[in-house]
């Protein structure tokens, strides 16, 4: 079999989909781990890592207001319904939907390049004015990533409905891989800037290894150009509201940059560390069940199915809490000895340690709760609502200023980057309550006592497990370790934690651990 055909393989039911998603989303979250520690070793917690996390907020921004927003949350039910009723007329639907979608793009970009200087001094006011002019040089010069991440997301979006989900696995992992290429190649020569040239790089992969798949799926470029054109209102009625949600929550991230800014160097790469740790079970359980699980909740809506609807998300809400209550335990309990294995090395030093795994601590406490966020926006989006997810956004967005201000300022002075950090969490904490109560208001009863009952056996396992835990630590773990002592030993404790966790899943009778089966119970 050849490399074509392989990105053409489909993946009919979700139990394999969410396989090949939670697989590649692993690897790629351990690119990104090697990619961070090499981040660590090469820079630490410097301004000039600083710069560079800092640089990334705007083409972020960028990126979430023109496409991640919008594109395959928005766009799959659109594609879905127009492909049901005339192939070729999707694919002509699609081609006037991303050649608007660049119009955009070019007209936004240009603005944004001519005032990258003062967005800038107003997002870093804490940065010296060396270190500005060099962070606008890096936002320019990234502002190429969401062109080509943009028109990625557009065909993953098309692979999704296809069931080509293990084409769409495979863009984050070169993503990482040529940031990773910067790092290795391009910084030792031009420093930080080769770190940016690598994202650009790494975007332009993202995109090429998902053409073949989609040209595959019938996918053909056409010069087609109408601002009228009716998919692309329906597209920005639905996508309005998601576009402000994602930005919001980019915002969020700037406000988080301006307050770190201010703390003092190296604070911005702490929070960026720490979050790109707790991101980490985020992705690989939450997005890619939610990712794989999308296309079939927009068929029950569509077909009008909405016991299946309510039945397949309870269900996959279950197996999401099995997971990552647990795995939110793990992390706080074993907060420091994961960021000494993955970046006590080179220039990241003993206090960066300390401040990164006090920061993380903060995350692990939201960790769960931001593993389930991802179903239930995509259950709102499979109802083609998406102003109720905006409106908590921009509620949480002010929640989050007023939060970080107080924790930063009165709560927590003299240990500012936990504070701003606990701030952040708590309001991701703030957002799944919200999001689930609204969730459960729109759509009446999809099985709580199921999810009470799920989620009391899953919880009694969880906290035996927490305790089980807590005794290997202190038995295997010892302060003064080096690095690869702790890793090993840690690796050991895992898996004695894994396996103590299925053996009680399994005497509490926990039905979510029948998922873990080759056959899961879950099919489309």
């Amino acid at each position: 079999m050849n490399l074509k055909n392989f990105l053409n393989i489909s993946t009919p039911s979700i139990g394999k989909a969410s396989l090949i998603l939670a697989i590649s989303v692993l690897f790629s979250h351990f690119l990104g781990l090697f990619r961070d520690r090499l981040l660590a070793q090469s820079f630490g917690a410097s301004q000039s890592l600083d710069i560079y996390f800092a640089a990334f907020r705007i083409p972020d921004l960028v990126y979430n207001i023109l496409f991640a927003g919008s594109i395959i949350v928005s766009f799959l039910p659109i594609f879905s319904e127009y492909y049901k009723k005339n192939k070729e007329e999707s694919w002509e639907m699609v081609n006037y939907v991303l050649n608007g979608f660049l119009i955009f793009f070019l007209i936004l970009v240009f603005i944004l390049f001519i005032f990258t200087p003062a967005l800038i001094n107003l997002m870093v006011p804490g940065f010296s004015p060396e270190a500005k002019k060099m962070c606008v040089l890096l936002t320019r010069i990234m502002f190429l990533s969401p062109l080509f991440l943009g028109i990625s997301s557009l065909f993953s979006s098309i692979l999704h409905y296809f069931g080509k989900f293990l084409a769409y696995s495979f863009a984050p992992v070169f993503y990482n891989l040529g940031i990773i290429f910067g790092i290795l190649v391009l910084a030792p020569k031009y420093g930080i800037l080769g770190v940016a040239i690598g994202v650009v790089l790494g975007a332009f992969l993202h995109l090429l290894i998902q053409i073949p798949a989609a040209k595959n799926c019938g996918f053909k470029y056409l010069p087609r150009f109408n601002l009228k054109y009716p998919a692309i209102f329906e597209l920005f009625k639905l996508a309005v509201f998601r576009t402000i949600a994602a930005a919001s929550s980019q915002i969020n991230f700037i406000v988080i940059t301006f307050f770190a800014s201010l703390i003092g160097e190296g604070a911005v790469s702490v929070f960026n560390f720490s979050n790109n740790l707790r991101y980490f079970p985020v992705g690989i359980i939450g997005v890619s069940v939610a990712s794989a699980v999308f296309p079939l909740l927009s068929k029950n809506i569509e077909q009008g199915q909405k016991d299946k609807f309510l039945k397949t998300f309870t269900e996959n809400f279950c197996f999401i809490l099995f997971l990552s209550l647990p795995v939110s335990a793990l992390f706080f309990i074993f907060r420091k000895e994961i960021v000494k294995i993955i970046f006590w090395t080179g220039a990241f030093g003993v206090q960066d340690v300390e401040l990164t795994s006090m920061a993380l601590g903060a995350f692990s406490i939201s960790i769960f709760a931001q593993c389930l966020v991802p179903l239930i926006l995509r259950g709102f989006f499979s109802l083609k609502d998406t102003k109720t997810p905006t409106f908590v956004a921009l509620a949480l967005t002010i929640l989050n200023i007023i939060l970080c201000y107080s924790f930063v300022n009165f709560v927590f002075p003299s240990s500012k980057i936990f504070g701003l950090t606990l701030a952040f969490s708590i309001g991701l904490l703030l957002e799944f309550f919200i999001l689930f109560f609204l969730f459960y208001k729109k759509v009446g009863d999809f099985g709580i006592k199921q999810i009470f009952k799920s989620t009391g056996k899953i919880l009694l396992a969880a906290i035996l497990t927490t305790f089980f835990a807590l005794f290997l630590k202190t038995i295997f773990i010892s302060e003064g370790a080096n690095v690869l002592s702790t890793f090993l030993n840690f690796l050991l404790i895992i898996i004695l934690v894994v396996i103590f966790y299925l053996f009680l899943s399994f005497i509490l009778k926990i039905k979510e651990l029948e998922f873990l089966k080759p056959h899961g119970k879950i099919r489309n």
